[in-house]
């Protein structure tokens, strides 16, 4: 008497062939992967929870009565463009970092 009812192939062979295999460790990988992914939601929950909360407006620093940073005019080259509107090349600039700064012949400005 046969008691397999015509089934060739059972549990057992059907993870040793390896075809079978790939059926059962995904999902079981993928349900493993949403644990994790939950359990690391949860953990950053809970250290947001034991942070300090934002300071309120009141709370904020205020700025200061006077100025703490002074601008000054950089002493670079000239950056002004050629007179007939040509650029220069890579070959034509030569030393250009090197130079010495001229002076400056702008009209000083009013701040």
């Amino acid at each position: 008497m046969d008691v397999t009812n015509g089934a060739q192939a059972s549990l057992a062979t059907t993870l040793a062939d390896g075809a079978g295999a790939l059926g059962v460790v995904l999902p079981i990988a993928g349900v493993a992967v949403v644990a994790l992914l939950i359990g690391a939601f949860w953990w950053g929950m809970r250290k947001r929870d034991t942070e300090l909360p934002p300071p309120r407006p009141d709370e904020q620093p205020h700025a200061p009565d006077h100025r703490a940073h002074i601008e000054e005019p950089d002493k670079h080259g000239s950056d002004r463009f050629p007179e007939n509107g040509s650029g220069l090349s890579p070959y034509e600039l030569g030393d250009h970092g090197n130079e010495v700064i001229p002076p400056d012949t702008d009209p000083p400005q009013n701040r």
